[in-house]
Formats: structure tokens, C-alpha cells, sequence
């Protein structure tokens, strides 16, 4: 049987080491960054023509979504973002592996989701080989600022990430979590809501 050699981008989007210089990718990132730019250099009062181009670069889009410049990504095309979807300012997300992120899902300003990792030994890294891992977010999940989320990681529904947080492993469904690195601090529960009805007056 013969055998078939996988290109760089093949190889980044199944998990294996690959080399990001090769000129596909490149040429891939050049686009990301041409779109990205004019996104970010956008009047603020061009909010139509800025999501117009997050739909052009991104894999998937829901109706409404709202991202404040600037904004950072690789190549954009293997971001798929959820209804009802926020993110302040200077959110960067390294997206040469699969990110995806469910409805009504906020996040803070200087937010950074890496799925790039390079390698720990130097002999390898210095041949400038690199790997990804994708990254999942549910629905529901507020991101603090200054939050990184770290390759490979799965983030449940209904969770709320602390600020500050560097998130290294997966984070279960209904929980606080915070910390570098970040762990869960208590479980998310009809306490808390009745807590803002409360004190908020919310409902009246």
C-alpha cells in the first residue's frame, strides 16, 4: 500500500508535530492577519463591517456576537464561536488547532487561549517544530481578565474562570474555578442566583 505524506497543515490539525514555517501555513497566517488588521483599524462606529469580517474569518458564527478591537489570531478559520457570544479587548486566541466555544459565553479583556505548544527539549524546538491541541469552552462561562487557557483544555458549561487564572487541565461543568495553575474553589448552585435576586433586586 503506498503510502501518502501528510502536509504541515495536516499535521497541525491532527495533533502532530509540524513545522510552521512551511509556506501554506504562512500564507494561510498572511490572510488571517491582512483581515485581522483592517479589523482592528476599523472607526469604532463600523460594527457591521467588523463582524462582517470575523464571519469571513472565523469557521463558525452565530447571530449575535460582538468582539472589541484589538483582536489577535492565527489563522481564524478553526475558531467556531456560539450564540450571544462577548469578548473585550485584546483577546488572543492561537488557533492552529480547533476552538470552540458555546452560546452565551462573555469574556474579559487580555484574554489569551493558546492551543500552540512547542517542544520542552531544545534539541527539537530549535528545528522550530510545534504541535496543537484543540481547546473547548461550553455554554455559559464567563472568563475573568487576564485569564490563559492552555492547549488540550476542556472548560464545562455554566463555569466561571476567576481572573488571573492560568488554566492547565479540564474544568467540570457548574464550578468556580481559579488559580495558577487553576482548580476548582466550589461548585455553582441556585444559592448563588438567589444571591443576586436578593441583593440586587433583580426580578422586581
Amino acid at each position: 500500500m503506498e503510502q501518502t505524506t501528510l502536509t504541515e497543515k495536516q499535521k497541525m490539525l491532527a495533533g502532530k508535530a509540524y513545522q510552521a514555517g512551511d509556506a501554506e501555513l504562512a500564507k494561510e497566517r498572511l490572510k488571517a492577519r491582512e483581515i485581522v488588521f483592517e479589523f482592528n483599524n476599523l472607526a469604532p462606529k463600523f460594527i457591521k463591517q467588523r463582524k462582517e469580517l470575523l464571519k469571513r474569518l472565523f469557521g463558525k458564527t452565530e447571530k449575535m456576537f460582538y468582539v472589541e478591537p484589538p483582536f489577535r489570531c492565527d489563522y481564524g478559520y478553526n475558531i467556531e464561536i456560539g450564540d450571544n457570544f462577548y469578548a473585550n479587548f485584546n483577546l488572543v486566541i492561537l488557533d492552529c488547532a480547533k476552538v470552540s466555544i458555546g452560546n452565551n459565553v462573555f469574556i474579559a479583556p487580555n484574554v489569551a487561549i493558546y492551543t500552540a505548544g512547542h517542544p520542552i527539549h531544545a534539541h527539537l524546538r530549535d528545528q522550530e517544530y510545534e504541535w496543537a491541541q484543540e481547546i473547548t469552552i461550553g455554554n455559559s462561562v464567563w472568563i475573568g481578565g487576564n485569564v490563559v487557557i492552555n492547549p488540550g483544555v476542556k472548560i464545562g458549561s455554566n463555569v466561571v474562570i476567576g481572573s488571573g487564572s492560568v488554566v492547565t487541565r479540564d474544568i467540570p461543568d457548574n464550578v468556580f474555578a481559579a488559580g495558577a495553575p487553576c482548580r476548582v474553589i466550589r461548585q455553582l448552585t441556585d444559592e448563588d442566583k438567589d444571591y443576586y435576586y436578593k441583593d440586587f433586586k433583580l426580578g422586581e
